[in-house]
């Protein structure tokens, strides 16, 4: 197809339009700011290219000779494919880039575009691969702490299902903790921690459907032992109230009492206004119980070491 001036201007107009489009929308922001420019500028070359028909679309990845197109042609291939919303196709040109041209300059980068390409087709354990390889081998590179916080996402991204394995919410709690250790000053680690925190909360979640599925069922000591896990070991998430509730309820169905007034003067002393606090206060006043530490049991230890600071 030929064009003249005025359609040549109209393309180059075009093409500038939708690269400012398409890098605002789908080059990933959290990459470093020298692989985001370089990005972007071979994002401008593959939109311009394409809006003039130089590049066919449709072409399926599988008619395509690799070997015959250098490492540019290649990235930007992979960066038109991100743009077009298809991400697996462009994993596949990183890859490629990757294994056909192992010392060139780009391949740095077609590494971490790889990972990011594979995490937005939710191939998580390709995405982890990929990442992992980029770490290391550019330990020290300043993208290295995106691809651990990529690392660390390819796990917290699949437990948003309580019911579901918790293995995956330990592993995402050990990479998103690496990437606050190993760089806390990136700009991740921020982010990290508080997706370190929701997946935390996640695991106490999971001990909570659990205790209470056994005191629906009237097994109280099993119960007890998933809310004490809470308790003692998830303090500072949002379950701890309702554990602490929960250990009150347990206990009295048992006619343990000592247990149950310890349990309403913890849950009193730090949760007063929730209306966890309310429902206790109302089990044990109405037996004519009153909510204060009694007895010896653990209860009565966690109640001295987080009232009264007494560890010993």
């Amino acid at each position: 197809m030929t064009f003249g001036r005025q359609g040549a201007m109209h393309c180059a107009r075009l093409a500038a339009k939708q690269a400012r489009f398409l890098a605002a929308k789908t080059i990933p922001e959290t990459l470093g700011r020298k692989t985001l420019g370089k990005t972007a500028g071979a994002l401008l070359l593959t939109a311009a290219i394409a809006s003039c028909g130089g590049i066919n679309s449709e072409v399926e990845r599988g008619d395509v000779d690799y070997e015959s197109f250098t490492a540019q042609q290649i990235f930007e291939r992979g960066e038109y494919d991100l743009a077009a919303n298809k991400p697996a196709l462009a994993a596949q040109s990183f890859a490629e880039i990757e294994r056909l041209y192992p010392y060139s300059d780009l391949t740095k980068r077609a590494v971490i575009m790889q990972a990011y390409a594979y995490h937005r087709d939710a191939d998580y354990e390709a995405s982890r691969s990929a990442a992992q390889r980029y770490i290391d081998f550019y330990p020290t590179d300043e993208d290295a702490a995106y691809a651990q916080y990529l690392l660390a996402l390819s796990y917290y991204d699949q437990i948003d299902e309580v019911g579901r394995d918790q293995g995956l919410t330990f592993q995402a709690l050990q990479a998103l903790r690496r990437v606050v250790e190993v760089y806390p000053e990136s700009e991740y680690a921020r982010t990290a921690m508080l997706k370190f925190d929701l997946a935390f909360d996640h695991l106490a979640a999971k001990e909570m459907e659990v205790g209470r599925y056994y005191l629906r069922r009237d097994h109280f000591t099993s119960a007890i032992n998933r809310f004490r896990v809470v308790v003692e070991d998830f303090q500072t998430t949002t379950h701890t109230a309702e554990a602490l509730h929960r250990l009150v309820e347990a206990y009295l169905s048992l006619g343990l009492t000592d247990e149950a007034q310890t349990a309403g003067a913890i849950l009193g002393y730090n949760f007063r206004g929730t209306s966890w606090y309310e429902d206790s206060y109302e089990l044990l006043t109405r037996r004519g119980l009153a909510l204060e530490a009694r007895g010896d049991s653990w209860l009565a230890q966690v109640y001295r070491q987080m009232i009264k600071g007494q560890w010993l």
